[in-house]
């Protein structure tokens, strides 16, 4: 059976505040938000819900998971099934074709219903992670011009270093503040932690190649005065996942410590006897994308018909 637990949150400031349980994507965006950033957020809080809200808490603990990448299992609108919407993050993104010459990247390009490339497309949606696909995706479906979409996060973070025509800009974390439309990026697979300053280094110096990392989208921050930022991202915990970070009385995010590891540069292991290793909120925020584009999109994500997987 399908369990589910929704992240809820608590309006109102002192014990004598009435409590009010709301969703963060549930409540509309704050007045004078530009409509492109509004755009953002609603294609990524649509994809939350279809897939059942899953949600990782502020200190770092899976709280809920329904349905996963490769899965048969229908969306919660009971019409998409689950790993045709990956394919469909795939497709619809246009960073498909950079691989496709992997295994069963062809299977994936074409449509559902035939055992043998659905099961070589299922394959592939579970070998090769799909994260910088679907904030593609989300871009796309969002009406964002001038986006660097790639199956490789690092190439739009590169992209929004670099300026010219990105409609981000790059800035750090630990000192501007996030708002909704924005990106929030950490990097993986490190031997050493970079943070920003090491990120800056490395794309001046030409070294960050295809540096593994992952981007996950600003959906809501400080809601209510809650301090908690409000992420979206895909191929978290193998499905669209929230994820909340805290946030400091200024608004800026408190970054967790990322993992700590031995002198070999491996982290430490996750395990029941060091439970403050298994937090996956710690990791290497290295990036924030600030959303600097100024045109509106021609339609917000809840107004554009829906689309085939």
């Amino acid at each position: 059976m399908r369990w589910l637990s929704l992240p809820l949150l608590v309006l109102g400031v002192g014990a004598a505040a009435e409590a009010v349980a709301v969703e963060a994507c549930d409540v509309p965006p704050r007045y004078g938000l530009a409509p492109l950033a509004v755009a953002v957020r609603d294609a990524a809080c649509n994809e939350h819900r279809l897939w059942f809200r899953p949600f990782i808490d502020r200190e770092g603990r899976a709280a809920s998971l329904a349905v996963t990448e490769a899965e048969t299992e229908h969306l919660a609108d009971n019409g998409l099934v689950a790993w045709q919407r990956v394919a469909g993050y795939w497709r619809e993104s246009g960073t498909l074709n950079a691989l496709g010459a992997l295994p069963g990247a062809s299977s994936c390009a074409v449509s559902a219903g035939n055992r043998y490339t659905d099961s070589d497309c299922r394959a592939f949606l579970v070998d090769n992670p799909w994260s910088a696909a679907f904030i593609s995706w989300v871009m796309q479906r969002a009406g964002v011009t001038g986006f660097t979409a790639s199956p490789r996060h690092i190439d739009y973070i590169r992209a929004a270093w670099q300026g010219g025509a990105s409609p981000y800009r790059l800035a750090d974390p630990a000192s501007e503040k996030p708002a909704p439309g924005d990106l929030l990026c950490f990097l993986r697979d490190r031997r050493e932690v970079l943070s920003h300053a090491g990120l800056l280094q490395a794309l001046a110096g030409g070294t960050a190649g295809h540096w593994k990392s992952h981007c996950e989208v600003v959906v809501s921050a400080n809601l209510g005065g809650d301090q908690t930022l409000y992420l979206v991202g895909g191929n978290v915990m193998n499905t669209v996942a929230m994820r909340l970070l805290p946030l400091d009385r200024n608004g800026r995010i408190e970054l967790p410590p990322p993992r700590e590891r031995f002198n070999t540069g491996v982290e430490l292991s996750c395990s029941p006897g060091r439970e403050e290793e298994c937090s996956f909120n710690r990791q290497d925020w290295a990036a924030l994308l600030k959303l600097t584009a100024a045109p509106a999109a021609t339609a917000t994500a809840t107004q554009l018909p829906p689309r085939q997987p």
